[in-house]
């Protein structure tokens, strides 16, 4: 699992420890890691997703390995899910509700065009983790989705792509959760 250290001065001035044992005063270290805060997991339920199980799990398993604030998981039997994974005949898409909430469609149409199923589910998984699409965007751009072309396999999130899923989880661990827009995002 990934953790995020708070760190700084805000953590110290929220933190500090004071020992009056022989009148000193301690106070921890300005720049001292303090506690790790847990990644926030969001559970997915891809029972639905049919053929693109595996590449659900490897879409997830990306996110997984390039941020750490938060940590995509496949849900436990008998639990509600964040995230719904759905296969169906239409064009892949995503409805967030809320920051790490919302239904994926892994749509067939892109797929029976070509478009590599892995790179579909880490984009809409994006869209759940609260990126927008950037279209037009070159193929290293995750969020450039389709308009990248068919021949774009690439699944990974670039470092801006990181960066905000980090500040989107991160600043939701400081009390900073950026607003999602709901509704339907259509790649």
């Amino acid at each position: 699992m990934h953790v995020r250290l708070l760190t700084g001065g805000v953590a110290v001035a929220g933190l500090m420890s004071l020992s009056l044992t022989g009148g000193q005063v301690a106070v921890a270290a300005p720049h001292a890691p303090l506690a790790p805060l847990a990644a926030r997991v969001v559970t997915y339920d891809a029972s639905g997703s049919a053929e693109f199980k595996s590449a659900v799990d490897r879409g997830a398993a990306i996110w997984n390995e390039s941020v750490d604030a938060v940590e995509l998981r496949p849900v436990a039997g008998g639990q509600r899910a964040n995230i719904r994974v759905l296969a169906d005949n239409g064009w892949p898409r995503a409805l967030p509700t809320t920051l790490g909430n919302g239904t994926v469609y892994i749509g067939r149409q892109a797929v029976d065009q070509g478009y590599n199923t892995i790179r579909i589910s880490a984009h809409e998984f994006g869209h759940i983790l609260g990126l927008p699409d950037r279209k037009p965007g070159p193929c290293s751009s995750l969020m450039s989705g389709s308009s990248a072309g068919i021949s774009c396999t690439n699944p990974y999130p670039n470092a801006a792509e990181k960066a905000e899923v980090e500040g989107n989880f991160g600043g939701e661990l400081a009390g900073r959760a950026p607003a999602v827009r709901a509704g339907v995002i259509v790649d």
